[in-house]
């Protein structure tokens, strides 16, 4: 079969507490999302892609998984 077989889809939910003034930029962000694409969107759901963006626009990242470095190290506490 040409189709690799699909990764898990299973979504993942973390809490994050956030200082007050990222909290309200996240909002001022939504805002000019909405402003941008005449569409308003929860801050909860753009996060996600925020943070996809950010990741995949690190070119050391990049790098070091193009190596095949993909996992942590595991911490030896």
């Amino acid at each position: 079969m040409k189709l690799a077989k699909l990764p898990d889809r299973t979504p993942v939910k973390i809490n994050v507490v956030l200082a007050p003034g990222l909290a309200k930029r996240l909002g001022e962000y939504a805002e000019f999302y909405a402003e941008t694409y005449r569409g308003r969107e929860e801050v909860a759901d753009l996060i996600p892609f925020m943070l996809d963006a950010f990741i995949e626009a690190d070119p050391e990242f990049r790098k070091r998984r193009k190596l095949g470095r993909r996992e942590p190290k595991a911490s030896s506490s």
